[in-house]
């Protein structure tokens, strides 16, 4: 059964009083705002770096990109999952055609291997942390930094070789 738009508002009421969602949304916001400027710092000379997207309670991210990438008219986005709670290294396009034209070039690659349909706001989607550890920020970071280093050579350099 549906609940009305009404119920579900009660619900949110309620959940908000409790002020553990707030708590841990701030701190979530807070946290993507530190990664960017850690991530802004450490690899600032081969990428640009956007501003924070604080979502709707669904996803936050920023996004960056190299000359490269603007000139396919794409972009990286680091995105924290609020359902899953996990982060997420996407590659996006700019609209709907650009997002078509490299879905078809990365559908069958190993970065969406398990992905039947073209997500909805990117053409690929990668796994970078499962299960973040919050309360050791640095370590989460580090990871983050190194796996997001790794994934984007590799992506870069598989569109370099598929669209000279």
């Amino acid at each position: 059964m549906t609940k009305t738009l009404n119920e579900y508002v009660s619900i949110y009421k309620t959940q908000l009083g409790k002020g553990d969602i707030q708590k841990a949304y701030t701190g979530l916001v807070k946290y993507i705002l530190h990664l960017k400027s850690y991530l802004s710092k450490r690899i600032d000379k081969q990428f640009t770096f956007g501003n924070v997207s604080p979502g709707y309670m669904d996803y936050t991210y920023f996004a960056f990109f190299d000359e490269f990438l603007r000139n396919k008219e794409l972009r990286f986005g680091i995105v924290l999952n609020h359902t899953e709670i996990r982060f997420e290294l996407w590659l996006m396009g700019q609209n709907a055609k650009t997002q078509r034209k490299y879905w078809d070039i990365l559908k069958a690659t190993k970065w969406n291997k398990d992905q039947i349909l073209m997500p909805k706001y990117s053409v690929l989607e990668v796994v970078l942390i499962e299960n973040p550890d919050f309360n050791d920020p640095d370590t989460l970071s580090l990871n983050i930094e190194e796996k997001v280093n790794h994934i984007t050579g590799e992506i870069i350099q598989f569109l370099k070789s598929e669209t000279k």
